[in-house]
C-alpha cells in the first residue's frame, strides 16, 4: 500500500516509519499536520496515518476521500478528532491503536501526582537559583489517603493497582464497566460522592458526548477542597476555564494533566520563539498549583514500539481483507 504519514516526528522516523517499509509498504511523510490545506497532498495514496493532533473533520475526510484515500490509521487510542460517521459515508475505514502501554500513561500519572504534591518543579527551579529554603513546598503522604479513579479501563486498573501500593484507599467510578470486570477490592461509586470523599481524583476516561467537561463547575463545587486533580486522559472532560476558577477560590487544591482541551492550539510543537495564541492556556499555566506536562504520557520505548508493530498490523489487516476489532 501507499502511506502518508501525517504529523511526522523523530521518533516516527526511527520506529514507525521502518516498521512499515519493511512489511512492504510505500511510505512518505511529512511533518505538517492533517488539516483542509495539507489533506490534497494524499492525493495517490491508500491510507492516511495520522495523530491526535490530525484535523480529520468531514471538510478534511471529504478532500481525502476526493484524494482516493480509503484508510485512515490512527497511531493512537483516541479518535475524538475524527468524524467517524463523515468517514463511514465517504466509504474510508477508520484504524486505531485501542492499547500500547497502558503503564506508561498510568505511571505518567503518578508522576504528576507526586511531583505536583511534592513540589518538585518548583524546588528544582528554587535551587538553580540557589535557593534551598523549604517554605512553600509542604506535600502530604499518600499513604492512607483516598483516590478516586475515574474510569476503570486498562489505564485505569494499572493506576489503580499502582495506589493501593501506596497504601490509599481507592474508589472508583465507573458506569460502563461491568461488575465482573471490576477492579478487587475497590469500592465503585457514585461521581459526586467519589469526588467529596477523594483527595485524589485521576481521570482516565475516553472522551465521549458523555465524559466531555465531566469534570465541571457543578461537579468541582462538590470536590474536597484539598483535593488534588490529575487529568491523563483527553484534555476535553476537564472544562478548563471551571478548573481555574476552582483553583482560584480554593475549591480544588491543585491540577495537573498531561492533555489540554485546546491542545492544538500549541502541543507537540516548540512554541517557544513563535508562541502561541490561547488565553486560557497561558492562564492555567501561570498558575502556582498547576503542573502540565505537552502529551508525552505515552512516550516511552515500550509504548511507540506497540503502537508501531498495531499501526502495521491494521494496515496488514485492511490491505488483505481481515476482520480486527481495531477496525470501527
Amino acid at each position: 500500500m501507499k502511506i502518508l504519514l501525517f504529523s511526522t516526528a523523530r521518533y516516527d522516523l526511527d520506529m514507525l516509519v521502518p516498521a512499515l517499509t519493511g512489511a512492504g509498504h510505500e511510505v512518505q511523510t511529512t511533518t505538517q499536520r492533517l488539516d483542509q490545506h495539507t489533506a490534497e497532498h494524499a492525493r495517490g495514496f491508500d491510507a492516511v496515518v495520522t495523530f491526535v493532533c490530525d484535523d480529520l473533520s468531514a471538510a478534511v475526510i471529504t478532500v481525502l476521500a476526493k484524494a482516493g484515500v480509503k484508510l485512515i490509521a490512527q497511531r493512537a487510542a483516541g479518535v475524538d478528532n475524527i468524524d467517524i460517521e463523515a468517514a463511514q459515508r465517504a466509504n474510508i475505514r477508520i484504524a486505531r491503536v485501542p492499547a500500547y502501554s497502558p503503564h506508561a500513561v498510568a505511571e505518567h500519572a503518578v508522576a504528576l501526582l507526586l511531583a505536583l504534591n511534592r513540589h518538585v518543579h518548583a524546588a528544582h527551579q528554587r535551587v538553580l537559583r540557589g535557593d534551598f529554603s523549604l517554605q512553600g513546598l509542604m506535600g502530604f503522604d499518600l499513604y492512607g489517603k483516598t483516590a478516586l479513579v475515574v474510569g476503570t479501563g486498562r489505564i485505569g486498573q494499572v493506576f489503580a493497582r499502582i495506589m493501593q501500593g501506596f497504601g490509599c484507599e481507592v474508589l472508583a467510578h465507573d458506569p460502563f464497566m461491568p461488575e465482573s470486570l471490576r477492579i478487587p477490592q475497590v469500592e465503585y461509586t457514585d461521581l459526586a460522592d467519589g469526588v467529596a470523599r477523594a483527595r485524589i481524583v485521576s481521570l482516565h476516561c475516553p472522551l465521549l458526548p458523555e465524559t466531555r467537561h465531566i469534570v465541571n463547575k457543578a461537579l468541582l463545587e462538590k470536590f474536597n477542597a484539598n483535593a488534588v486533580l490529575i487529568n491523563t486522559s483527553r484534555g476535553a472532560v476537564v472544562d478548563t476555564a471551571a478548573v481555574i476558577q476552582a483553583l482560584r477560590q480554593g475549591q480544588l487544591a491543585a491540577y495537573a494533566a498531561d492533555v489540554y482541551e485546546n491542545e492544538a492550539c500549541a502541543f507537540f510543537r516548540d512554541c517557544s520563539e513563535c508562541g502561541y495564541d490561547d488565553p486560557l492556556l497561558k492562564e492555567l499555566l501561570h498558575m502556582p498549583n498547576v503542573l502540565l506536562t505537552p502529551h508525552q504520557a505515552f512516550f516511552t520505548r515500550e509504548a511507540l514500539e506497540a503502537i508501531a508493530a498495531a499501526t502495521v498490523q491494521n494496515v496488514q489487516h485492511f490491505a488483505t481483507g481481515q476482520h480486527s476489532e481495531n477496525f470501527l
